[in-house]
């Protein structure tokens, strides 16, 4: 029986399979689009490399520790990940964080403000100072590499001063301190973690019926339910986990629950997510990123995205300064400083975000964050020294940079980008 479709009438698409979806994917990945597949069999392996002579890598106590080590580098990348997506660099982000985490504790130590206003100053510093970065890159065409490089010469100047040439100004609020160094009650995790699962899969069947009703390709039932079921049993594990008591003596101090920093990271991570997938400005921000010149004339404020994604950056680099100040419980000349940089530049990278732009998620800079936290980690508990793990890490990040490169030759060969 044949059916005529009328003037102006939409034509669904036919529904995919799971098994179309599967060699769809598996199109894209031969054609150079691997998104984060490196990171996440990079996290397979080294967890299984750390595992199996050290079954102590698994312990839940170790896994509240991974939480708790990877967030501020975490946080610190998502927010270099919009500076990346333009094809810009920020070498000052690290020590962005240090110059805020300084104005929080100078704010609330020595003039006894509140946490929610020496937060606040500290955010807005943030801000400020990506906003001067911003304007300088965009409005003077002064290179990205050379404005940061010079701010990481200056906050480091900046820094010091704050903290009177090398003293360490200790933090005493409560609130600040539980960041990083307390955790959620058991029953608060576990609700947590159904909000999330239920908004990930409501989220997953508007998003197919929105698409079926527009007469495009759905995402079929037993995809959207893979996906669900897979969030479902890693979250419930992660939160089973971490809810087990931890602590030597439970009579005295227990030690259980979600790190309170999870969900401040969670949440940076939807609302990122969301910012680059679901709005305007997140199109032009890949938009600009792919070229520049054709999102101008396309009528895109190249200006503005380009101010706007070093603000956004200095920002998440104070929120990851005021979580480096929670878990020192204090703030020093070193906040900031030493590796955090390097380390959230890799995290990026290493979970999929290109440094030639156009290409990347939030998400990234999370599976990256958790492959450093992971490394540092694993490597201690075996008893390597840091040497040792600088040497690992700039080689994972050397092999990250080199799939990329090879990825996007592979892209362009097969007309995929």
């Amino acid at each position: 029986m044949s059916t005529t479709t009328l003037p102006g009438e939409k034509t669904a698409a036919p529904p995919r399979s799971l098994g179309g979806n599967f060699r769809d994917y598996l199109g894209r990945v031969r054609g150079g689009d691997i998104g984060a597949l490196p990171a996440i069999l990079g996290l397979l392996v080294l967890c299984t490399a750390f595992a199996v002579p050290r079954p102590v890598f698994l312990s839940a106590t170790n896994f509240a520790n991974l939480f708790t080590q990877g967030a501020a580098i975490s946080l610190i990348a998502m927010g270099l990940v919009f500076v990346l997506l333009l094809g810009e660099i920020d070498l000052s982000a690290g020590y962005t964080s240090g110059v805020c985490a300084a104005v929080l504790a100078v704010t609330m130590t020595q003039h006894g403000f509140p946490w929610y206003v020496g937060v606040g100053a500290a955010i807005l510093t943030g801000m400020v100072i990506g906003l001067v970065l911003g304007t300088l890159v965009a409005k003077l065409g002064i290179p990205s590499f050379v404005v940061t490089l010079a701010a990481f010469l200056g906050f480091q100047g900046l820094l010091l001063v704050l903290v009177n040439e090398g003293n360490n100004i200790a933090i005493r609020d409560p609130v600040i301190i539980a960041i990083e160094n307390k955790y959620l009650p058991p029953a608060l995790g576990w609700i947590l973690y159904v909000v999330c699962v239920l908004a990930y899969a409501a989220l997953q069947v508007v998003r197919a019926r929105r698409r079926a009703g527009r007469g495009l390709a759905a995402d079929p039932a037993g995809l959207i339910a893979v996906r669900v079921g897979s969030l479902a049993v890693l979250g419930g594990l992660a939160v089973y986990v971490l809810n087990l008591e931890r602590s030597r003596n439970a009579l005295l101090v227990s030690l259980k629950g979600v790190p309170i920093v999870v969900p401040i990271v969670l949440t940076l991570l939807i609302l990122g997510t969301f910012v680059l997938r679901r709005t305007s400005f997140g199109r032009h921000i890949y938009a600009v990123g792919g070229n520049a010149e054709a999102a101008r004339r396309a009528g895109i404020n190249v200006d503005f995205i380009r101010v706007s994604a070093f603000v956004i950056c200095s920002g998440m680099a104070s929120i990851g300064g005021i979580v480096l100040a929670s878990q020192a419980s204090s703030v020093d000349p070193s906040t900031g400083g030493s590796d955090v940089l390097l380390f959230a530049v890799g995290a990026a990278v290493i979970g999929g975000t290109s440094l030639f732009g156009g290409k990347g998620r939030v998400l990234d800079a999370v599976l990256g964050g958790a492959v450093v936290a992971v490394i540092n980690n694993g490597m201690g508990l075996m008893g390597y020294s840091a040497s040792v793990k600088y040497i690992v890490t700039g080689c994972v990040l050397l092999l990250a940079a080199g799939v990329d490169a090879l990825s996007r030759k592979r892209a362009a060969a097969s007309g995929l980008r």
